[in-house]
């Protein structure tokens, strides 16, 4: 029957939100408050050298993790972090390098419609409307943001790899691709890039963002 009781007692902790008093125990197994106290020493020296530990706080007892597992338990708090698609990664990639840009210079460099991949990084905070672009219709213009260069790990722009497509670049650096320009009336003049693998950051990995 006390090991019972210690079993309850143990589930009874783990289950409440706050501290339970000796009292509040002891009513709710209908046994004397002394013989709860005596019971709950016994948890305590049960879970010894395990996660978990009886903390006596406000009058009452809880049960909680250890201190030394607080990293773990930060890290199992801490969200999962969101993955761009390959889609987002490519316009994201076209805009750090020719920001500010437009919608239809990036159309036309990824040569597919880009507003839905821009709604999903503006949403995620990657990049931001910086102004109007002195052209007809007064088409938006986008830039990058401190959080897209916090996620990928990057100081400023500046520190975004050199583009090179005359050498084969590094797992961590953008590959580039020519590709014929798109025959649209928002065309960019002058020869158009298309990213192949994406933008690789130091940390988090590679298309991570929060």
């Amino acid at each position: 029957m006390p090991e019972q009781l210690t079993q309850a007692i143990e589930a009874l902790l783990f289950a409440a939100e706050g501290p339970l008093t000796a009292q509040r125990l002891a009513g709710i197994l209908e046994a004397e408050p002394d013989v709860v106290v005596q019971l709950i020493a016994e948890l305590s020296a049960q879970l010894e050298g395990r996660g978990l530990q009886v903390l006596e706080l406000a009058g009452g007892y809880r049960l909680a993790s250890r201190p030394e597992f607080a990293e773990h338990l930060r890290r199992l708090r801490e969200p999962e972090p969101e993955k761009l698609t390959r889609p987002a990664l490519e316009a994201l990639t076209i805009i750090a390098y020719r920001q500010p840009i437009t919608r239809p210079e990036i159309d036309a460099v990824r040569g597919v419609d880009s507003s839905g991949v821009l709604g999903t990084l503006l949403e995620k905070g990657l990049i931001h409307i910086s102004g109007r672009k002195e052209a007809p219709g007064r088409p938006l213009l986008y830039q990058t943001t401190d959080h897209f260069l916090s996620c990928f790990g990057l100081n400023s722009v500046d520190d975004l790899p050199m583009l090179d497509p005359l050498r084969k670049l590094s797992e961590r650096q953008l590959s580039l691709q020519p590709v014929p320009p798109a025959p649209s009336p928002g065309a960019v003049t002058g020869s158009a890039w298309a990213p192949g693998p994406a933008l690789q950051p130091g940390t988090p990995e590679v298309g991570d963002v929060e």
